[in-house]
């Protein structure tokens, strides 16, 4: 194992440990690849195939350690194999969503560097900026703007900022962590019916709203001080409490230098390092572009989709302190329509991620 990819390691458990003090991981295994992530402290699920709970065939032992985990989840019902899931290491909600965000207006925020990521989220002319410094510590936001219920989230381990429409039939939902991953990825739960909810697809996985997709909102990654520019009326999430979080820090450094994706037993992708950045274009007809050549042209036309890269956002992932990563920029993703420009659903992920999610896509390298 590389030097790098054990420093990493070392850094993911550090900061689990710092947001988890007193939770342990499940020791299973072992499995494919479980002596290199064993060394990291933390073991996969075994992945036998997961048994049809049919009242006929062999109870599933991780449905069974599930339940006396307390979750009343109707594994019954799933669209994935059970082996896919692994344990992040937090229990549920060891990882605290933000269930009573608190913000402050663009002209009172002093901490943030201009560099800084955020997640930009405008809704009927109101603007809302959710700091990565503050979201990396705690993944989920449960949110309204403009009068309506939104999940806002990011996976650090995909670098995968989405937002999501938090009504689905009529029926308001607020979200936590289940401390599990699938494909790296975070998997979320609702908690009016303990579904489980893959972030980076918004599916729901197993439970009673398995089959159901959540409606993803245009948001974007964005420089705070492009941010505060845009939207001088703008607000920006703050932490409810300063002192719970290093705030100012990035727990995974170097994460998006490594080699391999952690926590990651999948298909990695072909003719692009597994950690570059890519822009996946989440139109009817999806599309992904590698960050070089993105870089490289500044601007992209593909139909009527507009992509414009500028510099000025720091990688959220990269040293120890986030407003002194290096810069990767932002992208504005836009449909040049006759009624003006119109926002696109994207996102800035990595290729390993849309290797994982999207495999019948061919990320252009050039």
């Amino acid at each position: 194992m590389s030097r790098s990819l054990l420093a990493l390691g070392a850094l993911a458990l550090a900061a689990f440990a710092v947001a988890l003090i007193g939770s342990q991981a499940v020791k299973q295994g072992p499995v494919s690849n479980a002596a290199a992530k064993s060394d990291f402290g933390f073991f996969l699920v075994n992945p036998a195939g997961a048994a049809e709970l049919d009242g006929t065939a062999t109870p599933d032992p991780r449905v069974e350690r599930w339940q006396r985990e307390g979750w009343a989840t109707d594994f019954s019902k799933t669209a994935i194999d059970f082996g896919d899931i692994l344990s992040g290491g937090p229990p549920r909600d060891g990882i605290p969503s933000i269930d009573a965000p608190k913000f402050v207006p663009v002209a009172e925020e002093t901490d943030l560097a201009d560099r800084e990521p955020v997640i930009s989220l405008v809704v009927d002319g109101e603007a809302k900026a959710y700091p990565l410094r503050v979201m990396m510590w705690h993944e989920i936001a449960n949110d309204t703007i403009a009068g309506k219920p939104v999940a806002v989230t990011y996976c650090p381990l995909c670098n995968a900022a989405i937002v999501f429409d938090a009504t689905l039939d009529g029926e308001p939902l607020d979200f936590g962590t289940t401390g599990k991953l699938r494909n790296s990825d975070l998997v979320m739960y609702d908690r009016q019916t303990e579904t489980w909810w893959q972030q980076f697809s918004g599916e729901a996985i197993t439970g009673e709203k398995t089959g159901a997709t959540l409606k993803m909102l245009p948001s974007r990654l964005d420089s705070w001080g492009r941010f505060k520019a845009d939207h001088p009326d703008g607000m920006v999430l703050v932490p409810n409490n300063e002192q719970m979080r290093a705030y100012w820090r990035n727990p995974y450094a170097g994460y998006d230098s490594a080699t391999a994706p952690f926590l990651y037993d999948g298909t990695l992708p072909e003719g692009i390092p597994a950690l570059e950045r890519v822009l996946l274009v989440r139109d009817s007809e999806p599309f992904a572009i590698a960050w070089p050549v993105i870089e490289a042209e500044k601007t992209i036309r593909r139909g009527d989709i507009v992509i414009t890269w500028e510099p000025g956002q720091a990688s959220a992932l990269d040293t120890s302190r986030i407003d002194e990563g290096r810069d990767v920029g932002s992208v504005t993703v836009i449909r040049d329509s006759a009624s003006g420009a119109e926002p696109v659903v994207h996102d800035v992920t990595f290729a390993f991620v849309v290797a994982a999610f999207e495999p019948t896509l061919t990320i252009r390298t050039e």
